[in-house]
């Protein structure tokens, strides 16, 4: 039987519980307003939450994102909804918002579970770990990550047996199969769109044979890989498990390629390849990293001693186009490129390839607006009203924009967009 839905009511609701959403969330509970936090995954943290560490200072993003998480778990100004979704906003007048909101069920009671993880250990299931970007498996009952916040179980219903070992270990018997969707009614004055982003799917260039190739990997799964949360204890290759020796980099794997149906640069991706090709300096002293790159484009502060650093640490660097990458019997890669400094086309082997992968728009929040047109740009991220004055405007009065979800950021941009944004939505609360 369908629940009736629970209406609430706060002065903001913020969908996205990124750092971004995070940030801006956190700003305007610090001000005195009541704030609802929504977040489609288990987790708050986003994509930050999951990286190694972060450029150009290589400090540990996780012991950035954990505080502030948890800062804002614990902030009585702010309620949190994981594995939520909002199916529609509608505005219906002056600081008068409505959004609906589904809950979608953990089939564990959340106050009651101390994330032992007995359940984990008796689960008989085993599935492909979507927050390890499936280099591992999980179990169909799981905690996400070690840092996961909240660092609660849930069920995988869809690939659950229903065999029930869950339940007999479960010391406070917290789990409940009979639990459904719950939705909500949120009433809001004003709302923060800080969606982030996708990052592109490299499947989509059979020339790079990502998914045929076992050894050629995206950036992503690197990162995990060089996490203190990560899967294993060093960097293995997925085919055999060996340690690589012999690196590559491709650069705009998805990026500044019209063809590709993404002509823009994505921004991050020369730092965060310097940053794991130094991290690699470190882990792995004896391998040779390569970078192929069209451009470098170190563009912020610290950005172009940080790649210099990289140079002298033995980092090689080729300026060129990668064309194809082919698998060879022992699971060896060789890379066909144009050499721009010799206007050459070459061929080089490597043992591990690292794919680059760039910033693809989220364009969910388009659809989610109802009664009014959040308009998206020509590149289909959150247009904004006036990008010089106020970035934080978006094309519906009273709705603003954080982070990624105008276009590529880093770190400390997205940051600094929810101040913006935060600050933007308490002006107009006291107008």
């Amino acid at each position: 039987m369908q629940k009736e839905p629970i209406t609430l009511s706060f002065d903001a609701i913020v969908i996205g519980g990124g750092i971004a959403g995070g940030e801006a969330a956190l700003n305007m509970a610090n001000n005195g307003y009541k704030v609802i936090l929504i977040e489609k995954r288990l987790s708050l943290g986003g994509k930050m939450i999951m990286l190694s560490k972060v450029f150009p200072t290589l400090d540990c993003s996780a012991c950035i994102t954990t505080p502030k998480v948890s800062e804002i778990s614990r902030h009585p100004n702010i309620t949190i909804f994981t594995e939520s979704d909002v199916t529609s906003v509608e505005k219906k007048g002056e600081k008068n918002f409505i959004a609906k909101v589904t809950r979608r069920p953990r089939y564990v009671v959340a106050e009651d579970c101390t994330a032992c993880q007995l359940c984990e250990q008796a689960c008989p299931v085993i599935v492909k770990d979507q927050f390890q970007y499936n280099l591992v498996g999980r179990k169909a009952v799981y905690i996400p990550f070690s840092i996961a916040s909240p660092k609660v179980a849930a069920i995988d219903i869809d690939n659950c047996s229903l065999c029930g070992a869950c339940e007999k270990v479960c010391p406070p018997g917290c789990i409940d199969f009979t639990q459904k969707p719950q939705d909500y009614i949120i009433n809001a004055k004003t709302a923060i769109v800080a969606t982030g982003f996708k990052l592109y799917d490299p499947s989509n260039v059979p020339r790079y044979n990502y998914g045929e190739a076992k050894n050629v990997i995206t950036s992503m799964q690197m990162e995990r890989l060089l996490a203190p949360t990560r899967p294993f204890h060093t960097i293995l290759r997925s085919s055999d498990g060996k340690v690589p020796d012999k690196i590559a980099y491709v650069l705009c794997a998805g990026s500044r390629d019209d063809s590709l149906g993404n002509p823009i640069c994505s921004q991050i991706c020369c730092m965060y390849s310097i940053k794991q090709a130094q991290l690699l300096m470190g882990a792995l002293p004896m391998a040779d990293i390569t970078l192929y790159y069209i451009d470098i484009r170190a563009f912020g502060k610290g950005y172009d001693e940080f790649y210099e650093q990289a140079v002298g640490m033995g980092v090689r660097f080729v300026k060129g186009k990668v064309g194809r990458i082919t698998e060879k019997e022992n699971g060896n890669l060789t890379l066909r490129y144009e050499d721009i400094a010799t206007g050459k086309l070459k061929e080089s082997e490597h043992d591990l390839v690292v794919l680059s992968v760039g910033v693809k728009p989220n364009s969910e929040p388009a659809d989610i607006f109802t009664s009014h047109k959040l308009e998206l740009d020509s590149l289909k991220f959150v247009k904004q009203s006036d990008p010089l004055l106020s970035p934080a405007k978006t094309t519906i009065e009273g709705v603003f924009v954080a982070g990624t979800a105008t276009g590529p950021k880093d770190i400390p941009d997205s940051i600094l967009s929810a101040g913006a944004a935060s600050t933007e939505a308490i002006s107009y609360l006291n107008q």
